[in-house]
């Protein structure tokens, strides 16, 4: 294993570059008010929903359209100083820390939807509109966008970490619904990737290379997405189960038979008391599953009894629905504030959060597991899954100024990954590697593969000033 558990080794390496006064400077005269080297400013941009603490960036730039990023990147590829994107910071593996140093871009007032293409289902949007916003901008259209990741996460970013979430089961991840980039090189070049066509086979696939690459390839200004009609029919379920095992096998089984699932969140019975106590809820405590399901009102209501009669054959209960808009908001409400539940559940808390995912015929080796290891160290924890798609999620709460509590939660998530990659899967589903998981790329990926990765660091990124540091070192 490449990924170290020593504590030391833990921590991401610090080795900030200088940033000369004639620099900041120049970028201050360029940008005026929009620039701030404001220790506050500079700190709110220095951190992210990980444990990991570094020192903030030299400054932070507000960028307002494509020519100021570019600019921006110009003075600091003049001048070799790193440069960090950043869209509204919730990012969970180190992503946006600026260990070593230079330049945070906040791409957060770049937030128009610049065309909705209702004909085609495209919509073209600046990097700092959110998944919310974009979604109030389609919905008089008719159309949607469907990835979730939970938090309200800017599409720039979910973009450049390859977001996926809790429909990925049906409509994928931002890998398959990303048609089209703006993105600015690390000279401050200006390019497109892709176009508004369903496909093609010109050349080198350019904007695959740039969705996922976290911002280590390019700063990105513009994405061009598919749209999907809303469906006629929308309805939640919840189910409980008296194990974890039991909600998985019917999982497995909802997918290998085919059922058109949307959605098909895990949620253990820890977590639900955690969401209880946080969203004023009274749900059955046990583990449970929440599902959706998307279609005409037959095809709906038909999807429901197909996976309420497998859900009863292992001991699934209490089956309520939740057809009007408000309770299916309620509910999806609670599931994704379950970090924040947890948070909450222990004051002073945070959460090491880790996630793998693994092919469906191996979820139930991989999570049950886990579940047993989790159980056995006595950390707090909490488990949710998007298990439609064998995607799973721990949080082991820890005191951030314990070091034993950091040394189990950090062995626990490399029993984890270990099983993972054992069963054929990756050790992260949609988290992104940033500073956590560049020991477990490694170990997945191989060698070899990762030096090809640095050889295209290299070749687009000379000075290696795009986001350093990150997901392999050089």
């Amino acid at each position: 294993m490449n990924a170290p558990t020593d504590i030391t080794h833990l921590l991401p390496t610090v080795a900030q570059r200088e940033v000369s006064a004639d620099f900041i400077a120049a970028l201050q005269a360029r940008f005026g008010a929009q620039c701030s080297t404001a220790l506050a400013v500079r700190e709110q941009h220095g951190r992210d929903e990980s444990t990991f603490t570094v020192p903030p960036p030299a400054a932070v730039v507000f960028a307002q359209s494509t020519q100021d990023v570019a600019d921006a990147v110009a003075l600091c590829a003049q001048h070799k100083v790193p440069v960090i994107p950043f869209g509204v910071g919730s990012s969970l593996e180190g992503h946006l820390l600026a260990v070593q140093g230079g330049v945070s871009i906040d791409v957060g007032r770049m937030d128009k939807v610049l065309s909705i293409n209702a004909e085609d289902l495209t919509v073209t949007v600046q990097p700092g509109v959110t998944r919310k916003a974009l979604n109030e901008a389609v919905k008089s259209e008719g159309l949607f966008f469907p990835i979730d990741p939970g938090a309200d996460a800017s599409i720039g970013g979910m973009t450049a970490t390859r977001a996926s979430g809790t429909n990925a089961v049906r409509y994928g991840t931002m890998r398959e619904n990303v048609l089209a980039l703006e993105v600015v090189t690390a000279r401050g070049e200006v390019l497109r990737t892709g176009t508004r066509a369903k496909k093609s086979s010109a050349g080198y696939d350019l904007t695959r290379l740039m969705v996922g690459s976290e911002g280590t390839l390019g700063v990105i200004t513009e994405v061009t997405l598919k749209l999907y009609p809303l469906p006629e029919a929308i309805s939640a379920a919840i189910c409980s189960f008296p194990t974890i095992e039991a909600a998985v096998r019917t999982v497995i089984q909802v997918i290998q038979l085919g059922v058109p699932i949307a959605r098909c969140e895990l949620i253990d019975a820890n977590t639900v008391r955690m969401v209880n106590a946080h969203s004023k809820l009274g749900l059955r405590e046990e583990h449970m599953l929440l599902m959706e399901f998307h279609g005409s009102p037959a095809s709906v209501q038909e999807q429901a009894e197909t996976v309420q009669e497998i859900a009863s054959e292992f001991g699934g209960n209490a089956f309520e629905w939740a057809t009007t808009p408000e309770e299916r908001t309620r509910l999806w409400t609670a599931r994704h504030n379950a970090y924040f539940a947890a948070i909450q559940s222990k004051p002073g808390c945070r959460a090491v959060s880790t996630d793998t995912c693994v092919p469906i015929s191996r979820l139930a080796d991989c999570l049950l597991d886990s579940v047993a290891e989790a159980d056995a160290a006595g950390l707090p924890y909490f488990l949710v899954g998007h298990v439609g798609d064998g995607n799973f999620h721990f949080g082991y709460l820890i005191d951030p100024d314990s070091a034993d509590e950091r040394r189990i939660a950090e062995a626990l998530n490399v029993k984890l990954v270990t099983r993972a990659l054992r069963l054929e899967g990756t050790c992260t589903g949609e988290h992104g590697v940033g500073l956590h998981k560049m020991g477990f790329l490694l170990d997945e990926a191989g060698a070899g593969a990762v030096e090809m990765m640095r050889t295209i660091k290299r070749a687009l990124d000379p000075d290696n000033i795009l986001n350093p540091g990150k997901i392999f070192a050089l």
